[in-house]
């Protein structure tokens, strides 16, 4: 979605912390949006992976109190994307979770990159303890496994116009498109796929036969159930292609009579608890 005033895309999660962290703002003294404002606001969130960090840190509430009453605050200043007046490490934090965005060829700002932006600004440092930030960067910096349930599943609406499976004398071009686009992991995941008598890859193509996606199934390290890896070019997002090449994946794998697919190292948590009700599998550690 985007965001008034702006051409910058935002998850509406991303959308519902924005209004959280102006609201918090907006009730204190000083009526300035400051980093712990957006910090607070993540936290305030409780879906996807910010329920998950919410239950494992804690933070000293009459110090966050005392920061949000500072009526000493100076170099108050703007930014398009708030409707709040904010400080200077506010506009740069928002510049930095913009640059990360792009660093991981995504094109949507998602918590992943605020709360990353947060850490490695350093300008909530004295909120967190040494443990709390270890867990913030674990938990909602990085990919995580999702899984959805397909035992009943059934196909919703989707565009099969130029998607099919690929085929294996396809198998350099789609390569070269995985390798310019993505990764060369990810090539070569897909290269190995072309070993096997049937591949279990689908591919997408523009109206000139040009491959623009891909997103393949069962092939990462031969583990079953296991959905991925996928990707889009990306100038043909936001076009209902990753959503279609996801399901036509997810129908193969019902048929195969999976119960549940795996999606492996999920980046756009998001989409996919939209596209196929998604949940993240929580992280769970033991002690010895």
């Amino acid at each position: 979605m985007f965001l008034s005033n702006s051409n910058i895309n935002f998850t509406n999660r991303m959308l519902r912390i924005w209004k959280k962290a102006e609201n918090h703002a907006q009730s204190s003294r000083v009526k300035v949006l400051q980093p712990v404002h957006l910090l607070t606001a993540c936290l305030d969130e409780k879906t996807g992976v910010l329920g998950e960090i919410s239950l494992k840190i804690t933070l000293d509430k009459s110090l966050l109190k005392d920061v949000m009453e500072d009526t000493s605050i100076q170099h108050q200043t703007f930014s398009v994307f708030l409707n709040v007046q904010v400080t200077e490490e506010v506009k740069n934090v928002l510049e930095v979770a913009i640059i990360y965005m792009k660093k991981y060829n995504q094109i949507y700002v998602n918590e992943g990159h605020l709360l990353k932006a947060l850490i490695t600004t350093n300008v909530v440092d004295r909120f967190l303890s040494d443990d709390n930030r270890r867990t913030i960067v674990s938990l909602g910096t990085t990919s995580r496994d999702m899984f959805t349930h397909i035992g009943n599943y059934t196909v919703p609406i989707i565009n099969t116009h130029l998607i099919r499976k690929v085929n294996k004398n396809e198998v350099s071009e789609l390569v070269h498109f995985i390798g310019k686009n993505f990764s060369n992991e990810w090539s070569q995941t897909i290269r190995e796929a072309f070993w096997l008598n049937k591949p279990p890859v689908y591919v997408a193509f523009d109206d000139n036969g040009d491959i623009i996606g891909f997103a393949a199934y069962d092939i990462y390290k031969n583990k079953k159930c296991y959905f991925g890896p996928m990707g889009v070019a990306l100038s043909n997002r936001v076009k209902g292609i990753g959503y279609s090449l996801l399901h036509h994946c997810l129908k193969d794998m019902s048929d195969i009579g999976y119960e549940y697919a795996i999606i492996g190292q999920a980046g756009p948590i998001e989409f996919y608890e939209k596209a196929c009700n998604a949940v993240v599998i929580p992280s769970i550690k033991f002690s010895v």
